[in-house]
């Protein structure tokens, strides 16, 4: 099976993103039982991959997941990360700062979970928050103490948080962290009914949280700040993946392929032995043999 999604769904830098004209539902050349087969044969090259970037040990890579609530990154996660190695991948999840971090700047959090060389960091959630409901909700941000007027959050003020987190991304990637964000773009229609699924059915009801539908009043203000935040921080050197996530089963199997390509472009080797070492190697396989 050919497929590779990886180019579909890029944001080019200054390609001047509408998310009106994305479509978040998939419909093209590939099924549900093709993407499932492809994905478990994706999750090994995956795991090789990720193994080959541990033994490297000089670069390592941040995924970034952001997305409306019911979208699927909890399961995302789950399904295309479960077969790698726990001790090369963290996951980070961002909620309300606490009153430390909001003592610091906005991206000091972050740097707290940043991945080491070696391993494959994911933010569920992240620094895009504060781009994002900050920006439905600019009341959220006189937490900081810095501000003290809801005037003071206007045009300049997103552009200097844009500029903050371009130069945060930058810094990551000339200093050995590669970075993929991915927006996994589900419909309004789609998030009510797995709002209502979660409400249905017992074993989901735990996922639910009335908040959820509040903010699904503000839906067409959340689309306009995840455009405008792609559209200013979507660089070649930290590029957005906007993902149909009407179908689980797609936006997986495309987001590893995304994954998947990024390792691959990361040029990782396996450490090569010294020759004092490889004769270390050869001595201790004869005295293993000779036992």
């Amino acid at each position: 099976m050919g497929y590779n999604f990886s180019d579909d769904f890029l944001v080019k830098e200054n390609s001047k993103f509408e998310i009106k004209k994305q479509s978040t539902s998939y419909k093209g050349k590939i099924d549900k039982d093709e993407a499932k087969e492809l994905l478990e044969t994706e999750k090994e090259k995956l795991r090789l991959l990720q193994e080959k970037l541990y033994a490297d040990g000089s670069q390592s890579l941040l995924i970034v997941l952001q997305a409306m609530d019911a979208a699927g990154k909890d399961s995302l996660i789950e399904h295309v990360f479960g077969g790698v190695n726990p001790q090369g991948c963290e996951v980070k999840s961002f909620k309300t700062p606490s009153s430390k971090e909001y003592s610091h700047d906005f991206l000091w959090r972050q740097y707290q979970a940043l991945p080491e060389k070696g391993k494959i960091g994911i933010f569920n959630r992240s620094h895009y928050e504060s781009v994002l409901v900050c920006k439905v909700h600019p009341e959220y941000n006189l937490s900081e103490k810095v501000w003290t007027d809801l005037k003071q959050f206007d045009k300049k003020f997103w552009g200097n948080r844009y500029e903050s987190i371009r130069n945060f991304e930058k810094h990551l990637a000339n200093n050995g962290t590669k970075i993929i964000k991915i927006f996994l773009n589900v419909s309004k229609e789609e998030q009510k009914q797995r709002f209502l699924d979660r409400i249905n059915e017992d074993d989901k009801n735990w996922k639910f949280s009335a908040g959820d539908v509040t903010e699904r009043g503000f839906w067409n203000d959340y689309m306009k700040a995840y455009e405008e935040a792609i559209n200013e921080t979507s660089t070649d050197s930290a590029p957005w993946f906007v993902i149909p996530a009407d179908q689980k089963w797609f936006s997986r199997v495309a987001a590893i392929q995304i994954i998947i390509d990024k390792l691959e472009e990361m040029n990782l080797q396996y450490p090569e032995l010294a020759e004092k070492e490889k004769s270390a190697l050869l001595e201790s396989k004869v005295k293993l043999e000779n036992e």
